[in-house]
């Protein structure tokens, strides 16, 4: 099987329900978004090393869900083609909090604001946790533009997206301390 079909060259792509829309059509942009997140999480993951590697798992996860989540974007809520698709739970939702606990019990009290970088694999976070707010925006407008999922899978989205740009910053944290290295705190300029 080839992996071009020249059916999106004149910049309409298929939903997997089966529409045809335009390539920079609001669902587009937030799925597209959405995966623009789970390639960069990837990226994260291959340099997580020593003590990090065990974050891996976590990652994988996270990217399990995104893909989940990109395939309720990808299908129009009248689809009867719903029914194919995996579901996240608010138990994946807590997975993330827990994981955020679980990294917080080691860190030092946050007293300021810290700019992204350190480390590397915390720099790599931080770049995912800004490419995960900006697709929460995108997913959050698609929703209120045009509701028909279900309750609970909107909910769910709503909050998995949310809570993982806070574990995104949680972990860019621990990458440093993980590091023995010291996050950037913000210095006043006057």
């Amino acid at each position: 099987m080839k992996i071009y079909t020249k059916t999106g060259d004149k910049g309409e792509t298929s939903l997997f329900s089966g529409e045809r829309v335009t390539k920079y059509d609001e669902r587009v942009d937030a799925y597209g978004t959405i995966d623009e997140l789970n390639s960069s999480l990837g990226l994260l993951a291959a340099h997580l090393d020593g003590n990090l590697k065990t974050k891996q798992s976590d990652i994988y996860q996270v990217q399990s869900n995104l893909f989940n989540i990109g395939s309720w974007l990808a299908t129009d809520p009248s689809s009867d083609r719903k029914s194919f698709l995996t579901k996240i739970s608010l138990k994946d939702v807590e997975q993330l909090e827990s994981g955020i606990d679980e990294m917080t019990k080691e860190l030092s009290e946050l007293t300021g604001f810290i700019l992204p970088g350190g480390h590397p694999s915390s720099g790599f976070a931080h770049l995912c946790r800004s490419i995960s707010r900006r697709a929460e925006r995108k997913v959050l407008m698609l929703l209120d533009q045009s509701s028909g999922y279900p309750d609970e899978i909107e909910v769910t989205i709503r909050k998995y997206l949310n809570r993982l740009s806070d574990y995104l910053f949680t972990l860019a944290r621990f990458c440093n301390f993980s590091n023995q290295t010291e996050d950037i705190f913000l210095k006043s300029v006057k």
